[in-house]
């Protein structure tokens, strides 16, 4: 019994001088630090410079309350005023004299497909182009889509003529469009249609 006693009393002994060693340890440490100083006007300067991001917030956030109230007013100058009614009225001609003129035939049954792309912007046009461009899709410039040919479709076509751009595809030039700009919805992202498994496995 009494050796048991003096191996805990060592074991106790020597674990008391470890935690002393490592307490000299740590303090050596800490004084062999040295404690940098930050000049005066350093300091100064860091606290203007916070000072100034916090009333950049404040102030973005205001303005952020603002606009979400409602809109502001747009001041439009009379030469934008002037462009957009010359462009109304530009089209509001070019339409009535394609009405006079007898109407193209229409091509030939192996191109039953168009394909028409958006390159102008419409901002002024008459009523007419700009329900016309929605109807076949080309909310956006540089935008495309397919149609099918019709007489119908044609029309419309013929009323968009200086705002689209549009022609017969063959199968190499929709290949090369799928695979450059395809994409396709899977889990509710886009992913660029790559290879024919996407295809076969998801859509």
């Amino acid at each position: 019994f009494k050796k048991k006693v003096l191996r805990r009393v060592r074991r106790d002994v020597i674990g008391v001088r470890r935690e002393f060693l490592i307490e000299d340890d740590m303090a050596e440490s800490e004084t062999n630090k040295v404690i940098r100083l930050v000049p005066e006007n350093l300091l100064k300067k860091r606290k203007a410079y916070h000072a100034i991001k916090a009333t950049q917030a404040k102030q973005a956030l205001l303005e952020k309350r603002k606009t979400k109230k409602g809109r502001g007013l747009k001041f439009k100058r009379l030469e934008e005023f002037q462009r957009c009614s010359w462009r109304k009225k530009r089209d509001e001609v070019r339409l009535m004299r394609a009405q006079r003129r007898p109407p193209p035939p229409l091509p030939p049954s192996k191109n039953s497909l168009v394909f028409a792309v958006r390159i102008r912007e419409i901002k002024g046009v008459s009523p007419r182009v700009r329900k016309t461009i929605q109807m076949l899709r080309l909310r956006k410039i540089f935008s495309g889509t397919f149609i099918k040919v019709s007489k119908t479709s044609m029309n419309m076509l013929r009323v968009v003529d200086p705002y689209v751009a549009w022609g017969f595809p063959n199968l190499k030039s929709v290949r090369e469009l799928i695979l450059k700009r395809g994409q396709g919805r899977v889990d509710k992202r886009r992913i660029p249609l790559t290879d024919n498994a996407i295809i076969e496995q998801y859509l």
